[in-house]
C-alpha cells in the first residue's frame, strides 16, 4: 500500500519513533533556589554550637542564617573556582578555596583555615599509616598461617613416608 504521497506506507509509530541525540553531560544546577541551601539540620547545628547556652533564635533569624550561608558557599567556590581554571584546572584545591577567602576579603579566616587543614591532612596521614599497619599485620599473619599450613603439609607427608618405610621394613 503507498501512501498518498507515493512512498511506501509505514506504520505510525516507526514513523515517530524518537531519535535520540547524544548530548553532552553537563551538571545538573538547581531547579529552585531553595535547592541550593545547606541542609537546615547543619545550620542548625553550627549556630548552636556558634552560640552561648540558653540562646534561642527564631525560626526566622535561622532560615536567614541559611539563606546568607548558602549563598556564602556559593560565592565561594565561584570564586575559587576561578582559580582553578586560571591554573587551567577542572578540581578545586584547598589554595584555590584559601586564595578565595582572600579575593573576598576574609583574610582573618586564612590562618585558622589553614591550622583545621593541616589538622584534617595530619589525620588522613594517621588513618593512611594506620590503615598500611593494619593490612601489614593481616598479611602478616596471613603469612603465618600459611606457614604453619605448610608445615602440618610436610608433618603430615614426613608422617606417611615414616609409615611407607615401616610398612617396606615389615615386608
Amino acid at each position: 500500500m503507498k501512501s498518498h504521497q507515493g512512498l511506501p506506507h509505514t506504520s505510525l509509530s516507526s514513523a515517530r519513533a524518537p531519535v535520540r541525540r547524544l548530548r553532552a553531560r553537563r551538571p545538573r544546577m538547581a531547579e529552585r533556589p531553595e535547592d541550593l541551601n545547606l541542609p537546615n539540620a547543619v545550620i542548625t547545628r553550627i549556630i548552636k554550637e556558634a552560640l552561648p547556652d540558653g540562646v534561642n533564635i527564631s525560626k526566622e533569624a535561622r532560615s536567614a542564617i541559611s539563606r546568607a550561608a548558602s549563598v556564602f558557599v556559593l560565592y565561594a567556590t565561584s570564586c575559587a573556582n576561578n582559580f582553578a581554571m586560571k591554573g587551567k584546572r577542572k578540581t578545586l584545591n584547598a589554595g584555590d578555596v584559601l586564595s578565595a577567602m582572600e579575593e573576598m576579603e576574609f583574610q582573618r579566616f586564612v590562618a585558622p583555615l589553614k591550622e583545621s587543614l593541616e589538622v584534617y591532612r595530619r589525620e588522613q596521614k594517621g588513618k593512611k599509616e594506620a590503615r598500611k599497619d593494619k593490612d601489614k599485620k593481616a598479611d602478616s599473619e596471613e603469612q603465618d598461617k600459611s606457614r604453619e599450613e605448610e608445615n602440618d603439609d610436610d608433618d603430615e607427608r614426613m608422617e606417611e613416608e615414616e609409615q611407607n618405610d615401616e610398612e617396606e621394613v615389615d615386608n
